[in-house]
């Protein structure tokens, strides 16, 4: 009996012992994610994909910095909900579970209750909802933008156009193979970026001649569909000089995964030369905006 008594007691604290290892397995795991998941911005701190990298990519743009700060916000009111929840589940299970209450309750209404569940929701949904329509306006007013670019969707590859400088436009397309220089990421690099000042509002103008696209870049936060027979529009300002990656984001067909979107943004001096020495290059051509107008007329 003493045998069998020890052996049962080996068993158990065996038991505990496997659960407490599996338990704090699963305690350092939960913290090595959070921590990783918070520190994901400084990991993938640049204007293209990193290896490891989590979190948003840098903010790029003041709408960008807005819409992580609105992200940030969100999380720490959906942590403290889904904490709540846990607990409040917890105290449920124990707190009224069969063996301590022989006799259940029979209380069906609660009028304190019903109020506070009613009115917590909508005092979270009203603190969601204010920064949430001030972030919507924002990415809708490009009302004094100090530049008009187009961007036209192709299947499968962009093509860019300058209003405001002369009407100019070129084709970009993916490198591939041999073509991609040693320096530049794989699958977001292009023969010809679309090039930008920095510290300028930049109006853009998103438009297809086929299918369905969608202009996205992460670190502008910026991700808009070009819609077939219509023109949508949304606005970026970059401040930092650099080159900024982003891909189509909208299934359109078997080269879906090889429409990269590059952006270079030059000092405005740069990008003056930039535009005198691209009107002379990409004069002869005729814009596509030009030629689908005079196809439906």
């Amino acid at each position: 009996m003493n045998i069998q008594i020890k052996q049962t007691e080996a068993v158990a604290t065996t038991g505990r012992s496997g659960r407490g290892r599996s338990f704090a397995l699963l305690t350092a795991f939960a913290g090595t994610f959070i921590s990783l998941t918070w520190l994901g911005g400084s990991m993938a701190f640049a204007q293209q994909p990193e290896p490891w990298g989590l979190n948003f990519q840098a903010a790029a743009t003041p709408y960008a910095e807005q819409a992580r700060s609105f992200h940030d916000l969100l999380l720490w009111i959906t942590t403290a909900i889904t904490l709540f929840v846990t607990a409040l589940l917890a105290y449920i299970v124990i707190r009224f579970r069969a063996s301590a209450n022989p006799e259940p309750s029979r209380t069906t209404h609660n009028t304190l209750l019903e109020i506070l569940w009613t009115g917590i929701p909508v005092l979270i949904l009203i603190v969601i909802a204010i920064p949430s329509f001030r972030l919507l306006y924002l990415g809708d007013d490009f009302s004094d933008a100090d530049m008009t670019v187009k961007a036209i969707g192709h299947q499968w590859y962009w093509e860019y156009e300058y209003p405001d400088h002369g009407g100019f436009f070129y084709d970009s397309l993916m490198l591939r193979g041999d073509q991609l220089p040693s320096d530049e990421p794989r699958l977001l690099a292009v023969d010809n970026r679309l090039v930008v000042p920095a510290g300028k509002k930049i109006r853009l103008m998103v438009a297809t001649v086929d299918v369905l696209h969608a202009f996205a870049v992460p670190a502008f936060t910026v991700k808009i569909d070009a819609v077939p027979g219509r023109i949508n529009e949304t606005w970026f300002q970059v401040d930092r000089p650099g080159v900024y990656y982003g891909q189509c984001s909208e299934l359109c067909g078997r080269d879906h995964g090889y429409m990269p979107i590059a952006v270079e943004v030059l000092p405005q001096a740069e990008f003056d030369a930039w535009v005198a020495a691209a009107q002379e290059k990409y004069a002869a051509a005729t814009p596509v905006m030009t030629r689908l107008a005079a196809i439906d007329r």
